[in-house]
């Protein structure tokens, strides 16, 4: 357990524990429970949510590009500053470069699996990502699991900080729902490179792939998901706590699921095309049954 759920776990009011034995018994030193790390600024969540919506449109911009753009809008930072907060967010630019990066000697990077493999059935593939989540006094971060055919979300989970554990909880949420699909993809983020996520596939038997750095377009359908969740939902709202984002969160991709068509599902919702259920019918356009 990360350190964040185990200070998470103390109850300052417990009927018969102190907060002291509480810590002793979670391991936890009590200056690390009382401990409140300093927030953002207002300024910088500002930037981080306007660097969100620059990098949705233009995802090949890296930090200096970043901050070039945000200094013509009146911004007056440099370049280590959006450095620091884009690694902050987990936005990295989209390019091809040398792989010179060397993994954590913990995590085992798998290799790709899908290369020239038609997807064609739901449980197929599922795959996962993690986005960055603005909100008005601060930010949160949520992971989704989706299957690749359909583009049904399976499950979903929001966390304040990027550990792996949120992302082990969606992934466990998921395949005791749904069931285990035979491969599971995702790019070489530390959260699904990690012993605990990726030991829970494992364990279920099934086969990781991941993608090789700079194949953000194998998770193309995430990114959309993304895409639409923030300029029909997240943006529109700027939640102020993180229950109402939870709420608002989940109403959204709750109607993506179930009422929400997909050209290319054929005019199907996720819902529909994951369990392989007909559309209703379509009428036909009638200018172009007049053409």
């Amino acid at each position: 357990m990360s350190r964040d759920r185990r200070k998470s776990v103390v109850e300052t009011n417990h009927p018969r524990l102190g907060v002291v034995r509480q810590c002793h018994l979670l391991g936890l030193c009590r200056s690390t429970f009382y401990y409140k790390t300093a927030g953002e600024t207002p300024k910088n969540l500002a930037l981080m949510k306007r660097l969100d919506e620059i990098f949705l449109d233009i995802p090949f911009f890296g930090a200096r590009q970043m901050a070039r753009m945000l200094r013509r809008e009146g911004h007056w930072v440099n370049r280590k500053r959006i450095v620091r907060l884009m690694r902050k967010m987990g936005l990295e630019a989209v390019y091809r470069r040398p792989n010179t990066s060397r993994p954590h000697p913990e995590h085992k990077i798998f290799p790709y699996l899908l290369r020239d493999v038609p997807i064609t059935r739901s449980n197929q593939v599922w795959c996962a990502d993690v986005t960055y989540i603005p909100m008005r006094r601060g930010f949160l971060y949520l992971v989704a699991i989706m299957d690749w055919n359909s583009r049904k979300v399976l499950s979903w989970q929001l966390s304040n900080s990027m550990d792996a554990s949120f992302c082990v909880e969606a992934l466990s949420e998921a395949l005791e729902r749904y069931g285990t699909p035979e491969i599971f993809n995702t790019d070489q983020g530390s959260q699904f490179t990690s012993t605990e996520f990726v030991g829970v596939l494992e364990n279920a038997g099934v086969r990781v792939s991941m993608d090789g750095r700079g194949r953000w377009m194998d998770n193309v359908m995430v990114e959309r998901l993304w895409r639409s969740l923030k300029y029909e939902n997240v943006y529109l709202n700027a939640y102020e706590t993180g229950t109402e984002a939870r709420k608002g969160i989940g109403a959204w991709i709750d109607f993506y699921n179930a009422r929400r068509p997909h050209s290319s599902l054929d005019d199907l919702t996720p819902d529909e095309a994951y369990c392989g259920q007909p559309g209703p019918p379509v009428l036909q356009d009638r200018n172009t049954e007049a053409a």
